[in-house]
């Protein structure tokens, strides 16, 4: 799958953001090794701290779809471009990058931005 339709998954998802706090609705797509993707947004509560990015959102989904690799993710939010992943997220993405590491896709100025996730994340935690 393209990257730009990748964004457009993503962007289709934040459509759906449950986000009345924040008015900050933000989608996700990810492409896993196997080819296959899956979205995600987010989703607030009025208990911040349960609040659900949509990055570990797309992350969970393929998760439970029994995938294990991901070799991208796209961001999508209609009120910023170049919406990056919270470090949380960033982490959590490293954890399920594939062996030749995992691009980051945003909607940025001047069209599609793609930025490795090390450069994102240099150092991450691993055990």
């Amino acid at each position: 799958m393209n990257y730009e339709k990748m964004l457009e998954l993503a962007e289709l998802a934040a459509k759906n953001a449950y986000v009345p706090y924040s008015e900050f609705p933000v989608g996700a797509c990810v492409l896993c090794e196997s080819g296959n993707t899956y979205a995600g947004c987010n989703f607030e509560n009025s208990s911040y701290g349960l609040t659900i990015c949509a990055e570990r959102n797309a992350v969970g989904t393929a998760i439970a779809n029994g995938e294990r690799k991901i070799k991208a993710i796209a961001i999508f939010s209609p009120n910023k471009k170049n919406c990056t992943p919270c470090g949380a997220c960033r982490q959590v993405l490293s954890e399920f990058q594939s062996d030749e590491g995992l691009d980051v896709i945003l909607q940025g100025d001047e069209g599609i931005k793609v930025t490795p996730l090390k450069v994102l994340l240099p150092d991450c935690f691993e055990l």
